[in-house]
């Protein structure tokens, strides 16, 4: 899913750059800013990997091209004056020059969507089914069991919950939220489907 080039303004700011939000496809962390002009764009849709325009060296420079860090793109929108993109990707490693995944190393924590990261691997397991994997076990042993783990660690969330034991209930919850997550991979839905619910719900 991709803006057509044609749609786009580049002619907007007299550089014919646009601004481009890059964010990680799998936790939605915002991973860094950068800038396109059109044939950087052309070449980030065709190749599938981003591409900038470096406004100081002057020329194209795919992310990753040095470090081996790519960012693979999933999808790329347009703002509504279509003069700034958001570009969802999968990042090959670490984003930010420093080492950090995101190059805003300001925010809460680079733990914030480690859920959504999590549904991802476990979506991986289920789809290439690697040997000593505890994930592919649950997923070879079927629905019923898996539903039976999610139920057993349901109890002890509230148990631990009802002793107000906060260090326990956090590992137990923790427990309950992956097997609930593999509960889902194992019936074809996810977090986008539990959200959806919840905000039908809301409205």
């Amino acid at each position: 899913m991709t803006p057509d080039i044609e749609k786009l303004d580049f002619a907007k700011n007299g550089d014919g750059l646009l601004p481009a939000i890059v964010q990680d496809d799998r936790t939605l962390q915002v991973l860094m800013l950068g800038y396109m002009n059109r044939e950087a764009y052309e070449k980030s849709v065709t190749e599938g990997r981003v591409t900038f325009y470096s406004r100081t060296k002057k020329r194209l420079w795919t992310k990753g091209e040095t470090s081996g860090n790519f960012l693979i793109i999933c999808s790329v929108a347009m703002d509504c004056d279509a003069d700034t993109l958001l570009i969802r990707v999968v990042p090959t490693g670490p984003v930010c020059h420093t080492g950090h995944a995101s190059c805003f190393t300001e925010l809460p924590t680079e733990t914030e969507g480690f859920i959504r990261y999590l549904q991802s691997v476990i979506q991986q397991r289920h789809k290439e089914m690697p040997a000593a994997s505890y994930t592919t076990k649950l997923f070879e042993r079927g629905i019923n069991k898996i539903a039976q783990k999610v139920g057993e660690e349901a109890v002890e969330t509230v148990i631990e919950a009802v002793a107000q034991n906060k260090p326990d209930l956090i590992y137990e919850a923790s427990d309950l939220v992956y097997h609930l997550l593999v509960l889902l991979e194992a019936n074809g839905l996810s977090l986008a489907d539990l959200e959806k619910e919840l905000a039908k719900r809301h409205k």
